[in-house]
């Protein structure tokens, strides 16, 4: 099952739309799965629980659906939990198409921890390409030089002090998330994540519940 909130109360985010996908979306290699994960506590997490067992949402076909209905240059983020349709850990070409295709003329970003196989990376810049911005998901500063080397759209995880800008070991610029809400800087303010083509990596911060967890992927302790 798959949830559109048609605005979202989530303070980083602003008042833009934001989906959510049931669990099953998620890819067993991504290291926060079963500790870690932000979108597992608090309200977010009983909500996700909620569209995972089938108790709200729709279908696919429903959410590309509600996807074109959106306004012509409304950025909206997909997947505030859960990540892309996929097979066996191959990423569904046919439904992110379909995906992309009712974001045409919007400014759709989401994020994706899938293996970054050549079957995935391909779907990957095939999507971007469409107009559709899939950002990589790096677990630590080496695995995100390899994603920006490739020309991906990257972000990673940062140890919760890392400061504004820092850098990889190959020298990339890492930029770190601006959100401030007491500031209004929020996602729908912001929009780096909906760039595809940047030159410069996003840092997120370890934070939330699990923020233990995810610092220790961030460092590799």
């Amino acid at each position: 099952m798959f949830h559109i909130t048609a605005k979202s109360s989530n303070k980083k985010t602003g008042k833009i739309p934001v989906t959510t996908s049931g669990k099953q979306t998620c890819p067993d290699t991504c290291p926060l799965k079963e500790s870690g994960c932000y979108a597992k506590y608090s309200h977010l997490g009983i909500h996700w629980n909620k569209v995972t067992a089938g108790e709200r949402g729709t279908d696919w076909t429903g959410l590309c659906d509600a996807i074109e209905q959106l306004p012509a240059g409304q950025i909206w983020r997909h997947n505030q939990a859960g990540d892309l349709p996929h097979v066996n850990g191959s990423i569904d070409l046919l439904k992110v198409g379909q995906l992309a295709n009712s974001n045409e003329g919007k400014r759709g970003f989401t994020y994706t921890h899938h293996k970054p196989t050549s079957h995935n990376i391909n779907i990957v810049r095939f999507i971007n390409d469409r107009g559709f911005t899939v950002n990589m998901s790096a677990d630590n500063l080496n695995m995100a030089d390899e994603y920006h080397r490739n020309g991906l759209p990257t972000v990673v995880i940062l140890p919760a002090d890392a400061p504004k800008v820092t850098t990889t070991p190959e020298q990339h610029k890492v930029v770190r998330c601006p959100a401030d809400p007491e500031r209004g800087i929020t996602c729908e303010s912001c929009g780096l994540c909906a760039k595809s083509k940047r030159d410069y990596i996003i840092g997120f911060p370890a934070h939330g519940t699990g923020k233990a967890k995810t610092e220790a992927v961030a460092t590799g302790a």
